[in-house]
């Protein structure tokens, strides 16, 4: 695609006005849970899929269990933006079976005014690499980068005449729709490999199936019982700096931390108090049934977790860390997790049930040669520097490589 002679005949000598969501967004209204005796879906900041821009879970609310943060309600075709850690980009619009529902204060609602702008054309510019970088430069704070709602729509963005963004939405949808479905066949078949991998996981961990094990070769014995106490920070006797690990830290899809924040006594959200170190392996017990863990590596070793994990550490004469690390990963927790959780708005579970659940303990080496079967599995499954994950990747930079040159206009020059 030419961009610049394709944009030159599509516009045809149209000037271009460069309006802020502001101006081209319509005020919304925030739910009085006074008034109502109703229930809710609640959109919170681990609603949205970054991924997929898309709503994966919300919970039931009402005026009895609501969290403070529940307050924007939101309609069909609203384009919700997370305002906090803003550049991970985390948005969606809003589909007909939300529409009416509650979004967290955390979402920046734009509510597009259309005899001027499509909520499409909101969309793709918000995905834009220039709002990206927009977000950098004006976000603040260290402990939880945010951005203010008036911020946001203080951004500019180029306003076309209605048929020419629909044409460009067209493009763009259809190229989404394009790459959506290659990457539906991969996700597919990336899908197969870790139902694959997963059978193998709880076939290689279930010790009452028979595999040829004597009798009193593996003992069950609770985490509390092979795992080691840690230790919280005491913020007022130091004066460093530390990576804060929340929850939105963690990759649920790669179990990796993906990004954290800098903080120190001065910013340090009451949350901030577990000190982690290498070989840990962290669990949110916040809607745990979406099994949010990682194994924390040497590069985060000696850093600050959010008290909305638990913390694992292993007495690694009786067991690996990466044994623990694939046992909670397994079938079989889960199952545990949604039978002991608590909670419809958050639902949770306690450091002390999470530790309750058993585990089967084999000896060392056999310990040892069932992970690194697993860890192969998982390299396979999950690494986004090769095979499939890594096509899934590909097809996405190629979308945001077209999006960007279709979404670049001229600005105007700017005179003393």
């Amino acid at each position: 695609m030419n961009s610049p002679n394709y944009m030159e005949k599509l516009l045809d000598g149209v000037a271009v006005e460069w309006k802020s969501f502001g101006e081209v967004t319509l005020p919304t209204a925030n739910i009085r849970w006074r008034d109502t005796d109703s229930n809710y879906r609640y959109i919170d900041l681990t609603s949205v899929c970054r991924e997929k821009k898309t709503i994966i879970e919300t919970s039931v609310i009402s005026s009895k269990n609501a969290p403070s943060r529940a307050q924007k309600l939101v309609l069909k075709d609203d384009i919700i933006f997370a305002t906090t850690r803003p550049t991970q980009q985390r948005f969606c619009c809003i589909t007909a079976e939300y529409s009416g529902e509650v979004a967290s204060t955390g979402y920046c609602v734009l509510r597009a005014k259309i005899d001027e702008v499509l909520p499409k054309w909101i969309f793709h510019n918000i995905s834009s690499s220039e709002f990206k970088i927009y977000l950098e430069e004006n976000q603040s704070g260290s402990a939880y980068p945010a951005i203010s709602d008036v911020k946001v729509k203080e951004f500019q963005i180029p306003i076309p005449p209605l048929e020419i963004q629909t044409e460009i939405v067209r493009i763009l949808d259809t190229f989404t729709e394009l790459t959506a479905e290659l990457t539906a066949e991969l996700t597919a078949e990336l899908t197969a490999r870790k139902k694959q991998y997963t059978y193998y996981r709880d076939r290689l961990l279930s010790f009452d199936l028979p595999a040829g094990r004597q009798e009193g070769q593996v003992e069950w014995k609770a985490l509390e019982k092979v795992t080691l106490p840690t230790d919280n920070i005491r913020w007022r006797d130091t004066e460093n700096t530390y990576r804060y690990i929340d929850l939105t830290s963690v990759c649920r899809e790669k179990n990796t931390i993906i990004e954290t924040s800098e903080i120190s006594a001065e910013n340090a959200p009451s949350r901030a108090q577990k000190l982690v170190l290498k070989d840990d392996v962290i669990f949110a017990t916040t809607r745990p049934a979406q099994q949010r863990l990682c194994l924390i590596t040497e590069e985060y070793s000696g850093e600050v977790a959010s008290t909305g994990y638990c913390v694992l550490r292993a007495k690694d004469n009786e067991v690996l860390p990466k044994w623990i690390y694939h046992y909670i990963t397994s079938s079989e927790f889960k199952i545990y997790v949604e039978e002991n959780q608590s909670g419809s708005a958050y639902p949770a579970i306690s450091d002390a049930k999470v530790k309750e659940f058993q585990i089967p303990i084999p000896p060392l080496t056999e310990q040892d040669r069932i992970v690194a079967i697993l860890d192969k599995f998982d390299a396979l499954t999950s690494s986004i520097t090769e095979g499939l994950p890594r096509e899934i990747e590909l097809r996405q930079k190629q979308y945001e490589y077209y999006r960007n040159l279709l979404l670049s206009f001229p600005k105007p020059e700017v005179t003393a």
